[in-house]
């Protein structure tokens, strides 16, 4: 299919309409000036299983780093999970490794004591990466992130800014004549309105406070009693000390006022058994005033997913106003972000091939080609004037949403954050409110990030660790009469299932990767 896309005069037209620097093409013996022969990349990512590679001839994301670098790319991706990882370990196991995956950041520790990965240094440098170290890393995080005393992963460019709040259905507080929650006492108080007040007016008891998504096994921070007693983020540092905030003794406190306000019948019954999004979906259908989300997108007005948009269109009421707010928003409501997901070089594959796919990645991570994966082609998807970017709405439907939706696939080399490079997108499907929302969010504040990756020490199992403490959860928040047994629980925790072992690592890490010794507290006070 490639060969015949390559001959046909329809690609080679369509070709020379792609911004190129100034590179020459190849010559007909498939050389380019600067003496790079054609060769063959394998790529494997982490992107949204919804979004779909259109034919070639449509993906002009393909054609432009083929002519610009050379190459035939061929591009396999998936959404991480259990799936992702076994078809990286058939294709390796195979011969037929990728010569750049993808991988989580857990999951890349073992790759690198397999040593199914070549060291990065001489392909991973500011002077090989530009882009990369201009706009998304610098050598000091690079040099943290990594595990094993190895230059074996390099993170992804990935979001600094955070979305993260609460919303409320401003127009139920309207007509209940309340305000916006500013602490957690107002809170509550606004739940049981919603729940007891009938806030949508239509003489019904079919109301709840707050939804949430807990998979059947979670216990999240959705609920407000976790910031309450100030742990908004999995892993906090407090003073000399690490914690790891979903197993620390202050579950105790946390765990206690969670069953009181669960006994007040304000929180959506099925909470903890609703799937991720069935949340958005009961909110959606008016069934419940207030949601957690991470979403940027989330209360806007046009974007076609948002939980405003689909509110108004499933209950009919054009005075919906879901509105960010966060009683903690001034002391904290998540950790900084920290490196994610990394990427790894096969040490199966050519020297050129690691070098050619440096060299595309750096474009990639750079304006030219961060324009391309996230907005299309200029004149055709988006204006620029200088550095702002208007987005041409129509024209981006039909040749890209429209179209499997693949810039998602691109896009996941960086994230949605232009300014990093110093661009303003104007998107005129967004409203002055949407704006306002974006506003008000980037003022919340993060607590500090351990300033790495965290990995557990080999050969120990978070997974059984994790799972044990969701069980441990579960059974105080719905079959115990308080949260007395907690303590108990925890030593059990941190005893038989290597809890101390595994964050006593994490203190470490974190130590080294921040220059202050921080030590775990495993026994309880």
């Amino acid at each position: 299919m490639k060969k015949a896309v390559w001959g046909s005069l329809a690609a080679a037209l369509l070709l020379g309409g792609c911004s190129d620097s100034g590179k020459k093409p190849a010559d007909a013996a498939g050389t380019t000036p600067d003496g790079k022969k054609k060769i063959s990349l394998n790529w494997f990512v982490i992107a949204d299983n919804n979004a779909q590679l259109p034919s070639p001839d449509k993906d002009f994301v393909k054609q432009t780093i083929e002519k610009k670098f050379n190459v035939d790319l061929k591009i396999q991706h998936m959404s991480f999970g259990p799936d992702y990882q076994s078809k990286v370990n058939l294709l390796i196991s195979s011969g037929q490794s990728p010569d750049m995956f993808f991988m989580g950041g857990r999951e890349s520790n073992k790759y690198i004591l397999d040593k199914v990965v070549t060291d990065m240094g001489k392909y991973v440098t500011p002077k090989t990466m530009p882009n990369y170290f201009k706009y998304w890393t610098n050598e000091t995080e690079l040099k943290q992130y990594q595990v094993q005393g190895a230059f074996g992963r390099a993170p992804v460019p990935f979001a600094r800014t955070q979305y993260t709040s609460y919303y409320i259905r401003k127009d139920w507080l309207d007509k209940l004549n309340l305000k916006i929650p500013e602490t957690y006492d107002q809170m509550i108080e606004v739940m049981k309105a919603f729940t007891f007040n009938d806030p949508d007016g239509n003489g019904k008891n079919d109301t709840y406070g707050l939804t949430a998504a807990g998979n059947g096994a979670n216990f999240g921070r959705d609920f407000p009693a976790w910031y309450q007693y100030g742990r908004p983020a999995g892993f906090i540092l407090e003073g000399d000390k690490f914690i790891d905030s979903a197993s620390d003794i202050k579950m105790k406190e946390i765990l206690e006022d969670t069953k009181k306000l669960l006994a007040m019948k304000v929180v959506d019954p099925d909470w903890y058994l609703n799937k991720t999004g069935l949340n958005v979906e009961k909110a959606s259908q008016g069934k419940a005033g207030i949601i957690l989300s991470s979403a940027r997108d989330i209360a806007f007005d046009n974007s076609p997913t948002s939980l405003q948009k689909k509110t108004i269109d499933v209950t009919g009421v054009k005075t919906v106003d879901w509105q960010p707010f966060h009683p903690w928003a001034s002391t904290g409501v998540m950790s900084e972000a920290v490196p994610g997901s990394p990427f790894l070089f096969s040490s199966k594959a050519p020297e050129e091939n690691l070098q050619r796919t440096a060299e595309i990645m750096d474009w990639l991570f750079g304006e030219e080609g961060f324009l391309l994966t996230h907005y299309g082609q200029e004149g055709t998807h988006y204006k620029k004037e200088g550095s702002k970017i208007t987005i041409i709405p129509e024209a981006y439907k039909k040749d890209i949403s429209d179209n499997g939706n693949f810039l998602n696939i691109y896009g996941a080399f960086t994230p949605e954050e232009p300014f990093v490079l110093k661009l303003e997108v104007i998107n005129p499907k967004e409203t002055d409110r949407d704006r306002k929302i974006v506003e008000k969010l980037r003022t919340y504040k993060y607590v500090p990030s351990p300033g790495t990756s965290l990995t557990p020490p080999q050969g120990f199992d978070l997974a059984a660790f994790r799972a044990k403490m969701n069980a441990y959860h579960a059974k105080i928040l719905f079959e115990e009469k308080d949260a007395s047994n907690w303590p108990k629980y925890r030593e059990e925790l941190i005893n038989k299932y290597q809890g101390k072992e595994i964050f006593d690592n994490y203190a470490k890490q974190v130590s080294e990767a921040l220059g202050k010794t921080y030590t775990f507290v495993a026994a309880n006070p």
